[in-house]
């Protein structure tokens, strides 16, 4: 990518070149990753059926380490 120099005060000048704006394209392209969403595009979508999830899910433990906790009395906020 052209770097923007403040001294140039056309427009013009501050234009790559069709060659810089053609490799600024396909480095776009190549970090889209494209290929993946058009994988998830035409692959089968998630039930909305209710008997297709578990019917317990347990739910994840959050620890809050001593740091934390001395972090978050000073802001006044309860961690319980």
């Amino acid at each position: 990518m052209t770097p923007f120099t403040p001294a140039s005060h056309l427009t013009h000048d501050e234009l790559p070149t069709a060659s810089e704006l053609a490799a600024d394209c396909r480095a776009v392209g190549s970090n889209l990753r494209l290929e993946r969403v058009a994988r998830a595009a035409v692959s089968t979508p998630p039930s909305i059926h209710f008997e297709d999830y578990p019917a317990e899910v347990t739910k994840r433990e959050i620890k809050v380490d001593e740091a934390t906790a001395r972090l978050a009395g000073a802001l006044h906020l309860h961690l319980d």
